[in-house]
């Protein structure tokens, strides 16, 4: 591990970081992710993993099969034990499972076939470079894969940038569908080479795809991605609409006819929420069918005639039924969980009638859930003996006028009369929400948050205006506002839980990571409440910010015009032009090659608190994008994290 660090007055002390490594041996963890239903209902498969704690490296995972009536294993795929695993996809028949392996060492991406009932998965593929989302043909004689040949970098912002030398921005990556034979045969890749796909789907006659696409680089343009066709015989690309919004999940009617899709204010790709929408195939304006819609949907799927949603209302997961001309049934609320599958949320059987997803919260570790769409049922018990770690209360208070919610996680147990340090975690985004995530023993498992309650810490995980969850009109709430209401939110909302925890307000700590970490840069900035503080990746000054950073194009829907063309919003927003009133103890961190808030962002606010005489740390990792992705690094991030809240609130 190489990291570079940079302190000050607020150096940590070694014996400090040797203190919060956790000595038990946790009981073994496992873990479900990309849950995927066979079209008839009898099988799921997921990428599992156990984590048995203590390992610097993250476990291997293997792709596994299920009945989806028992939970019992039926078969197992692991053809590569160096590499990582994209999410599996079943065969129209759901005989066969087609899936993506990446060997990070040798950059290479391989396509594999599994037959049910074959002990060995048969390698259709490989290229130098990255790929993902496997999709059958609707015939089940051809597969679909995004592929990105030669790549610079891993597909997405959050990972680490390609080094930025020679002449900048000359080499974009294009990630492209790709077609490959179900039988064999050479990848023809199909969309245009100068375009950049984020997602797509077959189209009901396997004669093309529906995507969301841009020119250009692909880290930044999503935000002004448009829907398209894609001709799978000539590769010529089609517009069908280019709404003003971030488009996720298109697909198309069973009839060919109509496109549904998530539409909304979005700030990051994969961080789905809005309202549900629907335009022709052959091109029109999206009509919105969840207009005002007190909710977040974050999934959608086409089943017969209609569509099956989830979504984020409030604090619980619910199933949404919806009519494409008359829109959305009433709710089917699933609970204070935290859901995956396929399909969003869920992952459901061709007809529509069954689902199955990886289900968790606070202090339930992840279990495979299927069934009937009323009344699924638990089929795993892997993590039974896994107790909860922490109390978890939901929290509701109302600020300004809106309705806002949060999680307040504590100890096992209080002793009557005594007070707890407390640390507000705000989350990235701001178009996301902080959802139950278990906190358990090992690596994997909200680490961070189990070792601050275990000190006697309460960590209160608030969902201030511009989170899902309440509607498009709350998410949209602090557009050209950011450190406005939704840090009033906060502060309203860590009033709210004084009044019922107990929590010492002389011992308030502030942290958070990307937006999360530009709202502690805020904080310290604008509040002498908070006693230390921990920002990760966050933006000190939006204006040199604007002409740093990679992904530009996701400023314009938040702040309404460029830095250039309405400098004095962006201006207003940032913390360095308030840093005269920083006294807050402040550890700073990022990834020396993020892409999303890049380093010299950081480097300005220490320098910043450095010159004001505040105890200050910046910790720069070596090779991290905006999502530190090596476990040495992770674990060394919660270990100084820890240690800076130990050094100034105990």
């Amino acid at each position: 591990m190489k990291i570079t660090e940079i302190a000050s007055a607020g150096v940590l002390a070694t014996a400090l970081f040797a203190a919060a490594a956790h000595a038990a041996a946790p009981q073994s963890l496992r873990d479900y992710r990309a849950v995927a239903l066979s079209g008839n209902g009898q099988r799921i498969v997921a990428i599992e993993s156990s984590d048995t704690g203590g390992q610097l490296q993250r476990p291997h995972a293997a792709i596994v099969v299920r009945d989806a009536g028992s939970g019992v294993m039926v078969q197992q795929f692991d053809p590569c034990a160096a590499c990582s695993y994209d999410k599996p996809s079943w065969s129209p028949d759901g005989k066969q499972l087609a899936f993506i392996a990446y060997d990070a060492k040798a950059g290479k991406a391989s396509l594999f076939l599994a037959t049910m009932g074959q002990a060995a998965s048969k390698e259709l593929l490989n290229f130098k470079g990255v790929a993902s989302t496997a999709r059958w043909s609707p015939d089940g004689k051809q597969l679909a894969l995004l592929a990105t040949v030669g790549a610079r970098k891993l597909a997405g912002a959050v990972e680490a940038g390609a080094r930025q030398v020679g002449e900048v921005g000359s080499e974009d990556d294009a990630q492209r569908i790709g077609v490959v034979a179900a039988a064999g045969g050479e990848l023809r890749l199909v969309s245009p080479a100068d375009t950049y796909l984020y997602e797509y789907n077959w189209t009901p006659d396997g004669r093309g795809f529906v995507a969301t696409s841009a020119q250009g680089n692909g880290d930044s343009n999503w935000w002004v991605a448009k829907l398209s066709h894609v001709d799978a015989a000539s590769g010529a690309l089609r517009e069908i609409a280019a709404p003003a919004m971030q488009l996720n999940l298109p697909s198309v009617s069973p009839d060919g006819r109509t496109v549904v899709f998530i539409g909304g204010l979005m700030s990051d790709f994969g961080s789905i929420g809005g309202d549900i929408y629907t335009v022709p195939l052959a091109g029109g304006t999206p009509r919105n069918l969840t207009p005002g819609y007190r909710g977040t949907f974050n999934g959608v799927v086409w089943r017969g005639n209609g569509l099956l949603a989830t979504a984020l209302i409030d604090s619980q997961l619910a199933l949404v039924k919806l009519d494409p001309q008359t829109g959305p049934a009433a709710p089917q609320l699933l609970g204070e969980i935290s859901s995956g599958g396929s399909d969003g949320r869920l992952s459901f059987s061709a007809d529509g009638t069954q689902a199955a997803a990886a289900q968790e919260d606070f202090t339930h570790a992840s279990q495979l859930v299927a069934g009937p769409l009323n009344s699924l049922k638990k089929i795993t018990r892997d993590n039974d003996a896994l107790a909860p770690q922490l109390s978890v209360r939901n929290v509701g208070w109302s600020n300004e006028g809106y309705q806002v919610q949060g999680w307040l996680l504590g100890p096992l147990k209080v002793e009557a009369g005594k007070k707890h340090p407390m640390i507000v975690v705000v989350h990235g985004g701001p178009g996301a929400a902080a959802s139950p995530r278990y906190v358990g023993p090992g690596e994997l498992a909200s680490a961070q948050v189990r070792e601050l309650t275990e000190k006697g810490y309460f960590v209160f995980l608030p969902n201030p205006r511009g989170s899902f969850g309440q509607g498009q009109a709350f998410t949209r709430a602090n557009m050209r506002d950011f450190g406005g209401g939704d840090w009033r939110d906060i502060l309203a909302g860590v009033d709210a839980v004084e009044k019922v925890a107990p929590i010492d307000g002389q011992r308030l700590g502030l942290t958070g990571h990307s937006y999360g970490g530009f709202m502690t840069m805020w904080g310290v900035t604008h509040s002498t409440r908070f006693k230390a503080a921990v920002a990760g990746a966050g933006v000190s000054n939006w204006i040199s910010y604007y002409g740093q950073n990679g992904i530009n194009q996701w400023m314009i829907p938040f702040f309404g015009a460029s830095a250039y063309d309405d400098p004095e919003v962006y201006r207003k927003a940032s913390p360095i032009s308030t840093i005269k009133a920083a006294t807050t103890p402040t550890l700073v961190y990022v990834g020396e090659r993020d892409v999303e808030t890049p380093a010299a962002q950081s480097l300005e606010f220490w320098n910043g608190l450095r010159a004001m005489g505040v105890p200050s740390s910046l910790f720069i990792y070596d090779g991290e994008g905006h999502s530190l992705r090596k476990p040495e690094h992770q674990r060394d991030l919660r270990q100084r994290t820890l240690a800076w809240f130990e050094r100034y609130l105990k």
